[in-house]
């Protein structure tokens, strides 16, 4: 199959570019308070260097997003081993996960419409997984919408993995969010959960009435690279965050039918990623923003399931609204 980037434009001027190599969002164009049209997504010059792409640019992460601790999961009885390819842990489906393979595109009805079979025993996984992910882009919205069915019980955590400046250029420390979530998950030193849920109340996690993500990143050891746990989290499609840019007047809001939001500040960007026009990436220069079930969640009872059984489909919606003021 050839490597290809397909275009969704509207009328209003909102442009994204998706390719069939890993599903990745490789530019995202929205206006800012003057109307000017302007990139807000990390990206790169060609599609060979999302193959070469060890920081997941825009793509599509599965089949289980973010981490399980040493790999290790059980399910009915049955102990699975994945391949531990961040330290002593697994992360986003692999080393050659959803992000890695070439999925089936259709273009129709304003959308793009992915597919991508994921074969029993794929990096560990059990069962023959069918992934469907939709792009369509609305008048000031992007939306993508996620199914999957499967064939023999399995675990299934679907999101994308964009990075985001809406500035276009800088950093993202003066861009100022909002997360709905009175609570988030702690990690251990290597970004594993611990089980609990914590009130982000009195902690640099409180995003909940917004503040410049700069403000209180000293105090998080690392940076932030964290799951918020989002309020009235019931699968109906709500807020989870909102994202202001000061000088632009940019605004992004995510709504989102998942129970989490992962913000990452982009703390592993050290400028040896060479991105579009030959800017380094530099650290903080981007940041993501990932509506998903919980890190780890297979092995923690009082996190929310991510099991797929033969004869159920798993089903999320993520809602981007590109406002200005």
């Amino acid at each position: 199959m050839v490597k290809k980037v397909y275009t969704l434009k509207n009328e209003a001027g909102f442009e994204v570019s998706v390719t069939n190599y890993g599903g990745a969002v490789t530019s995202l164009q929205t206006p800012d308070r003057d109307g000017n049209f302007g990139e807000i997504v990390l990206g790169f010059e060609t599609l060979d260097d999302y193959v070469r792409n060890p920081r997941y640019f825009g793509a599509l992460i599965g089949r289980h997003a973010n981490r399980i601790a040493r790999g290790r999961f059980s399910l009915d009885g049955v102990e699975y081993q994945l391949p531990c390819n961040n330290g002593a842990n697994h992360l986003h489906g692999g080393f050659k996960g959803f992000d890695k393979r070439m999925w089936d595109v259709r273009e129709g009805d304003g959308a793009l419409h992915l597919t991508y079979f994921s074969k029993d025993g794929e990096e560990g996984y059990p069962g023959n997984l069918t992934a469907f992910v939709d792009y369509t882009l609305l008048d000031n919205e992007l939306r993508i919408d996620y199914r999957a069915t499967t064939d023999r019980a399995t675990i299934v955590n679907l999101t994308n993995h964009s990075y985001f400046n809406l500035r276009g250029a800088g950093t993202i420390l003066d861009h100022e969010l909002t997360l709905n979530a009175d609570h988030y998950t702690p990690v251990s030193e290597d970004l594993i959960p611990t089980g609990e849920l914590k009130a982000v109340a009195g902690t640099p996690m409180d995003f909940r009435k917004g503040k410049a993500i700069g403000s209180e990143l000293a105090k998080v050891a690392g940076g932030y690279d964290h799951n918020f746990v989002l309020n009235n989290s019931d699968g109906s499609l709500r807020l989870g965050a909102r994202l202001y840019e000061p000088v632009t007047g940019r605004v992004l809001e995510i709504f989102t039918t998942e129970p989490g939001m992962q913000f990452y500040s982009g703390n592993f960007l050290a400028g040896s990623l060479i991105g579009r026009n030959g800017v380094a990436y530099e650290l903080y220069t981007g940041l993501c923003l990932e509506p998903q079930h919980f890190p780890d969640a297979p092995n923690h009872r009082n996190f929310p399931s991510t099991v797929l059984r033969p004869g159920e489909e798993y089903k999320q919606t993520s809602l981007y609204r590109f406002l200005s003021e």
